[in-house]
């Protein structure tokens, strides 16, 4: 892959695939316009941090929360943020709007790229090739945006790309479990969330969904394998059992409001049919290409996306205000982490050095010490859980943040950040003062 260098470059081109392989980066020429624009109002202030990626992270999506706070096109950001699900012909990029929304999704794409390139290479899938992979990342890109938080400090690199790892591992899963049941297993397999999420990504009404399920109760009820093992595999049920699912149904019609009309066994049976078809993909969603030429038009779906506003110096000076701010942050908590490591037991300073210096496997360095790889890894946790402490300690007394699951969960993130670019940094350093020696 060619590296993007230039700040024009992160923030306005996307990943192009040719026959399974990166080809080269895809310019939108709306966002390269809005990027150009931003960079000249910037240009104005007396230090312009325009050359940090970081800067620009802040700033897009200082824009984006503004937007959904304030309400002014909010709540078109939060419709795009859950209906996001588009990507560029020869590209698996999600291309949301408002336009900081395709700043951000554009700026991962390397990132989404190397998760998708590491998941190809552990991850055995006979229909998945590197393409695929990312397009199962770059999908959870709204729940990325939705979930970082950068006032806990990490980057939004670090923090997507344990995203995007994630999302590739859940996305494999339910693929293999929907590809591998009957449409009939499948539906036995479903949970009343799942069910109801699907028919509503769907597009059925309130009134669709409650039959549908309504039918779906009585098909579990009377429609399961004899050996509860063979679940997966369920077969065609019989006549028989479809008049009695039938009969249940017509019984319990009555109940829903308004009521269901009466329904026939084979009309139940095509209802139940596409719910499985539905939950197929729900679980494995196809994408669409924004170049598809629309009915009756001579232009493509995103020439339709909605132009975005000229940002405001205002923002400009918000996104600098925290941007410095998120760097004053990462100097005290390096300077945590540094005393907290100094306080290791020498034993535990070795085996991060080994871990994230060396970048040995659990199993190297199982070798290497003469234990157990479960030993290593209890050891791991353990370290960094003493340092997890000192961050949160810190956090508590210095920001007034309180320990909550989510904010753990950020400063784990944090956590997991420095120690790779502290022990790679020390790496490097040694690597370069023996090159001198020698």
């Amino acid at each position: 892959m060619t590296p993007r260098r230039t700040i024009l470059e992160l923030f306005t081109t996307f990943v192009q695939f040719t026959n399974d392989h990166f080809s080269g980066w895809a310019v939108d020429t709306r966002l390269r316009r809005s990027m150009k624009r931003a960079l000249a109002a910037c240009e104005s202030s007396e230090k312009p941090p325009t050359q940090s990626d970081g800067f620009w992270v802040a700033y897009w999506h200082q824009q984006w929360r503004q937007a959904a706070e304030d309400g002014s096109g909010g709540e078109e950001v939060r419709e795009e943020i859950q209906n996001s699900q588009l990507k560029t012909q020869n590209s698996q990029s999600p291309i949301p709007s408002p336009l900081p929304l395709s700043h951000l999704a554009a700026y991962l794409q390397e990132t989404c790229y190397w998760s998708a390139q590491r998941a190809a290479t552990t991850m055995t899938s006979q229909h998945l090739n590197l393409a695929d992979y990312f397009q199962l990342a770059i999908a959870s890109f709204p729940k990325v945006i939705q979930g970082y938080t950068p006032a806990q400090g990490a980057s939004l690199k670090t923090y997507a790309s344990l995203c995007f790892g994630n999302a590739i591992r859940d996305g494999l899963r339910r693929q293999r479990e929907a590809d591998s049941r009957s449409n009939w297993g499948l539906l036995r397999k479903l949970s009343q969330k799942c069910f109801a999420d699907m028919l509503r990504q769907a597009g059925l009404s309130a009134d669709a969904i409650a039959h549908y399920q309504l039918a779906w109760n009585c098909f579990k009820l009377y429609c399961a394998p004899t050996n509860p093992t063979a679940t997966r595999h369920l077969a065609d049920p019989d006549r028989a059992t479809w008049q009695t699912i039938t009969e249940l149904y017509n019984q319990q019609r009555l109940k829903l409001s308004p009521p269901a009309a009466i329904a026939t066994p084979v009309l139940l049976e095509q209802w139940l049919t596409q719910c499985a078809k539905h939950a197929r993909t729900y679980l494995h969603p196809p994408t669409a290409s924004l170049n598809v030429m629309l009915a009756d038009r001579t232009d493509e779906f995103q020439d339709l996306l909605p132009a975005e506003a000229e940002a405001s110096p205002m923002m400009a000076l918000l996104a600098e205000e925290e941007w410095q701010e998120r760097q004053t942050y990462r100097i005290q908590v390096q300077q945590v982490l540094t005393d907290a490591i100094a306080r290791l037991t020498p034993p535990l300073q070795e085996l991060l050095t080994l871990y994230y210096a060396q970048r040995w496997t659990q199993q190297q360095i199982a070798a290497h010490l003469e234990t157990k790889q479960y030993t290593v890894s209890r050891r791991l946790s353990s370290a960094k859980e003493t340092l997890l402490l000192a961050i949160a300690q810190w956090s508590q007394e210095s920001l007034h943040i309180t320990p909550t699951s989510t904010a753990v969960k950020g400063m784990s993130v944090l956590l997991e950040e420095w120690l790779e670019s502290h022990y790679q940094a020390a790496n490097h350093s040694l690597k370069e003062a023996s090159t001198w020696l020698d």
